[in-house]
């Protein structure tokens, strides 16, 4: 079973996976902690991570995969948080910078990408690299 913790796809991921027939037989739940009290409230972020590191951030994208997993029976997770735009960059965290983690509850892999265009198509090219990743990280996991 599979969860998803979004922030800024703001549940593209789950939107893409409920779209296909069947994937109730594998996807359990969804969050959409768009802000930061949802990442903390929800999924457990602890507000100090998210104050020294910022929300967009590798160790805040750990937290929320592995909150994800401690609040669902979910067995692998997957998070996306990251700056769309077009505001909210800065020249540290630019408009495109998103992190994602992946998390099975015994190993937890993070990655920064940066990706280009448009509010629309950044949230895309993040929903369809996270998807990419937990097909990745399974093969991982067996190998």
């Amino acid at each position: 079973m599979l969860t998803t913790a979004e922030s800024c796809t703001g549940g593209l991921v789950a939107a893409a996976i409920t779209d296909v027939s069947g994937s109730s037989q594998w996807f359990e739940r969804g969050f959409v902690t768009y802000s930061n009290q949802a990442k903390s409230e929800m999924i457990g972020v602890p507000p100090e991570l998210i104050d020294k590191h910022g929300a967009v951030s590798e160790p805040v994208a750990r937290a929320m995969a592995e909150g994800a997993l401690l609040n669902s029976r979910a067995q692998i997770s997957l998070s996306i948080t990251g700056v769309a735009g077009p505001g909210g960059g800065s020249p540290e965290k630019p408009v495109g910078m998103v992190c994602f983690a992946w998390s099975n509850r015994v190993t937890t892999l993070v990655e920064t990408k940066r990706f280009k265009g448009d509010r629309t198509q950044v949230r895309s090219q993040a929903a369809q690299h996270a998807l990419r990743g937990v097909i990745e990280f399974l093969d991982q996991a067996e190998t």
